[in-house]
């Protein structure tokens, strides 16, 4: 009975590993165009872009924290993907 499992090199596993990851920001990156397209279609339905007006939908409010959180997402997979000393910090300190 052949062995059914393959070797596991670390070359292997990283060239998985990425293209995973660039699976995943591909799969994200297209989530954020579709939360963009349904903000806009609220924003007209409300006649209003204004965050700061009461009166926002609460929809589009909810679909532009989801696309913030999403784009953070993003940001950090993009990372993963970076060799750690071009990373970018998306902590949003600064160091000195």
């Amino acid at each position: 009975m052949a062995n059914s499992y393959l070797i596991a090199t670390p070359r292997r596993t990283a060239a998985i590993t990425g293209l995973q990851i660039a699976t995943l920001i591909g799969s994200l990156s297209r989530s954020v165009e579709l939360l963009t397209a349904d903000i806009e279609r609220e924003e007209a339905l409300a006649g209003m872009r204004d965050l700061a007006d009461p009166a926002y939908p609460v929809l589009a409010r909810s679909l532009r924290k989801r696309r913030e959180n999403i784009g953070t997402t993003i940001a950090m997979l993009e990372n993963l993907r970076v060799p750690n000393d071009h990373a970018v910090d998306t902590t949003g300190h600064e160091e000195a």
